[in-house]
């Protein structure tokens, strides 16, 4: 089993779920233009979680470490550096099946 590099990004309450999402789907389109749609879609790995304004992405590939500097960048634009924090995390939750907050 390989080791993944996993990024976890966790957003105050204020900030709206809605608008955290479509930061994170502007990142991932962005990476298309980048690597392409079907790169993306074979190297991209991520999970937002409406109700606890988390999100995490999979950085062990090229395609994830952009996506991870891109929504980045964008939500320290749209939100301020001291609406969210990112750490590392040990795996990429299933829809459904696990905490992101783990």
């Amino acid at each position: 089993m390989s080791h993944r590099e996993v990024q976890r990004y966790a957003f105050k309450e204020a900030v709206p779920s809605k608008e955290i999402e479509e930061t994170l789907l502007l990142a991932v389109l962005a990476a298309e233009g980048l690597h392409g749609q079907s790169r993306v879609r074979l190297d991209a790995t991520y999970y937002f979680d409406q109700e606890k304004h988390a999100c995490v992405i999979d950085s062990g590939s090229d395609v994830g470490r952009d996506i991870c500097r891109m929504f980045t960048g964008f939500a320290i634009r749209e939100f301020g550096e001291a609406a969210f924090s990112v750490c590392r995390a040990n795996s990429v939750p299933e829809a459904g099946t696990e905490d992101p907050s783990a």
